[in-house]
C-alpha cells in the first residue's frame, strides 16, 4: 500500500494527488465528500445567540454542537426503531430466521449508540457552571424539554402515556406537528407490544402432548405447573409472598395495566431459562436487547440530572421546569422494557430446572 492511501476512512483521506478522482477534478456528476455530507449546510447551522448580543460566551459553540449532534443520533435511533417496527409487525417471525438476527443486530446498534449518548455528557462537563451563565438566561425559554424527537423515540419503542412523568405538559412546549407525531407513534403498535404479539406465538408451551411425561415425573399436567411447584421450593421463608405476585404476572386474566400478557410473560421466561438452546439463543439475545437499551436509557437520563444538577443546582430549567427534581422523577418511571426485567425475580437455578421432554429438547436443538 502506498505511504499515502487512506489507513481507515471510508472516504479516503491522504490519496496521491496525481490520482485526482472525478469529484476534484470538477466532474459535475461526481460525488464528493462535502458536497455529499452537505457540509454547506451542517457547518453553517450553529448560531451562538451570544453572538447575536454581542456577548462573551465562548462555551455557546460546543453547547450547540454537543446538542445537534444529540438530536442527529436521535435520528439514526428512529431509523432504526422504525426498522425493527416494519420487521415485527409481520404476521411470523421464525425464531432462526435472518429478519430475527437483524433484530438483534439493530438493536445491539441502538445500545451502542446510546453508550456513545452517555459519554458525550463527559464533553459538555468540560463546561463550567459560568460557562453556562455566560450564555444560558439568552436560551429561555428553548429547553431539552422540547427535544420531540427523544419523546417519539420513547413513544414508539413503547413507554405510555399513563406511565410518563409529568402527564399534564409533557408535550405543552411542543410544536403542533411534533405533537401530532407523538400522539400517532402512541396511537400505533409500539416495538413493545409487538414484541408481545411476537412472544405469544411462541409454540411448545401450550402443547400438551410434548408434556405428557410431567405428570409422572412431578405430579405435575404441563410444564408451568412443574415450574411453579420448583420455583415455591426455592423461595426463603420472607419470599413467599412473590407466590401471589407469580400467579398475578403469568396466571392472571389480561388487564390493561401490564403491556406484556400472561402468555407472552410465560414464553420470555422459558426463553430466559433455557437460553443455551440453539433455537432460543436469539430470542434470548432480542429480549437482552430490551433491557441493555432500557439500562443506557436511565444512565443517560441520570447522568444528565447530575450534569444539570452540577450546573443550574436547584434553579428551575430555562423552559421553566423543576429541573433536578424532573429529570429525576422521570428517570425513576421511565422504564420502557421494565415488566421483561421484573421477570428475572422468577429466574431459579439451573438445578432446580424441570427436564425437558426429549421432544422438547429435539425441536429446540433443531434436531430431527
Amino acid at each position: 500500500m502506498n505511504a499515502n492511501d487512506s489507513a481507515g476512512c471510508p472516504f479516503g483521506h491522504g490519496s496521491n494527488p496525481a490520482s485526482a478522482t472525478p469529484a476534484a477534478s470538477g466532474d459535475p456528476t461526481a460525488v464528493h465528500y462535502h458536497d455529499y455530507l452537505q457540509l454547506d449546510k451542517i457547518l453553517g447551522a450553529q448560531a451562538p445567540e451570544s453572538d447575536k448580543h454581542g456577548a462573551d460566551a465562548h462555551d455557546e459553540m460546543l453547547f450547540i454542537i454537543i446538542h445537534q449532534t444529540y438530536e442527529l443520533w436521535f435520528k439514526q435511533l428512529h431509523w432504526e426503531a422504525d426498522s425493527l417496527v416494519g420487521i415485527m409487525a409481520q404476521p411470523a417471525v421464525m425464531d432462526n430466521s435472518p429478519e430475527l438476527q437483524t433484530v438483534v443486530h439493530r438493536l445491539q446498534r441502538m445500545a451502542t449508540i446510546l453508550r456513545v449518548l452517555v459519554q458525550q455528557i463527559d464533553i459538555l462537563e468540560t463546561m463550567t457552571p459560568m460557562d453556562f451563565l455566560d450564555f444560558r438566561d439568552l436560551l429561555r425559554p428553548a429547553s431539552g424539554f422540547q427535544s420531540w424527537q427523544f419523546k417519539l423515540l420513547e413513544a414508539k419503542l413503547g413507554l405510555k402515556f399513563e406511565h410518563r412523568h409529568g402527564q399534564e405538559y409533557y408535550t405543552a412546549f411542543l410544536r403542533g406537528e411534533h405533537v401530532d407525531l407523538i400522539k400517532s407513534a402512541e396511537g400505533s403498535h409500539s416495538f413493545l407490544q409487538l414484541v408481545n404479539a411476537w412472544l405469544e406465538r411462541f409454540p411448545f408451551l401450550d402443547q400438551p402432548e410434548l408434556w405428557e411425561e410431567y405428570g409422572a415425573r412431578y405430579g405435575a399436567p404441563n410444564f408451568w405447573s412443574a415450574y411453579q411447584q420448583q420455583y415455591a421450593g426455592s423461595l426463603a421463608e420472607a419470599e413467599k409472598d412473590n407466590l401471589g405476585y407469580f400467579e398475578e404476572v403469568f396466571g392472571r386474566q389480561e388487564s390493561t395495566h401490564y403491556t406484556l400478557s400472561a402468555r407472552a410473560n410465560r414464553a420470555a421466561l422459558f426463553i430466559m431459562l433455557y437460553r443455551g438452546y440453539p433455537l432460543l439463543q436469539l430470542p434470548f439475545q432480542l429480549l437482552n436487547g430490551l433491557l441493555e437499551i432500557d439500562e443506557q436509557l436511565s444512565t443517560w437520563r441520570h447522568r444528565h440530572m447530575n450534569m444539570v444538577h452540577r450546573m443550574i443546582g436547584t434553579r428551575v430549567g430555562t423552559g421553566g421546569s423543576s429541573g433536578k427534581d424532573y429529570l429525576k422523577a422521570a428517570a425513576d418511571k421511565h422504564y420502557i422494557f421494565k415488566e421483561i426485567a421484573q421477570l428475572t425475580s422468577f429466574l431459579i437455578e439451573r438445578r432446580r430446572l424441570p427436564e425437558l421432554p426429549k421432544a422438547v429438547e429435539r425441536k429446540l436443538g433443531f434436531m430431527a
